[in-house]
């Protein structure tokens, strides 16, 4: 996989999903997220794989979103808080997993904690070209 694509898919997940908004004492700040890997699966025609790690920073929560892929998430540092429509919100400290579907909406994420950062590892089996994650009502 080029580099060009990875730098690619960054920038689209980033302006699409965390449009830098300006910075207020009183807003929690936004997930940091670095791909890692973007690699074609020629056994699943039109489909491939993105790693990437996800850091929130203390107090950070995300924005309702969807990602049309399969999210397979792996809890590195901190505790995190994560949740879809229809589910359960689950509390993740390190070691602990967490699945999305490609139908499922992400209506909770965030840092459990509002003075330490939270990382985690993401792997998605998605749709080539389609971006890493979406907007959702």
């Amino acid at each position: 996989m080029s580099i060009l694509r990875i730098l690619v898919t960054t920038l689209v997940m980033y302006f699409c999903a965390y449009a830098p908004q300006p910075a207020r004492a009183s807003e929690p700040q936004q997930p940091v997220i670095t791909p890692l890997m973007l690699k074609d699966l020629p056994d699943l025609a039109g489909k491939e794989m993105l790693m990437m790690t996800v850091v929130y920073p203390p107090g950070a929560v995300e924005h309702i979103h969807r990602h049309d892929a399969h999210a397979f998430v792996y809890v590195l540092e901190g505790s995190i808080i994560e949740g879809v429509r229809g589910g359960k919100e689950v509390t993740l400290t390190p070691g602990q997993t967490f699945y999305e579907g490609p139908d499922d909406v992400h209506t909770v994420g965030r840092n459990a904690s509002t003075t330490k950062p939270a990382k985690f590892v993401v792997v998605m089996v998605k749709k080539k070209g389609v971006d890493a994650v979406l907007p959702a009502e």
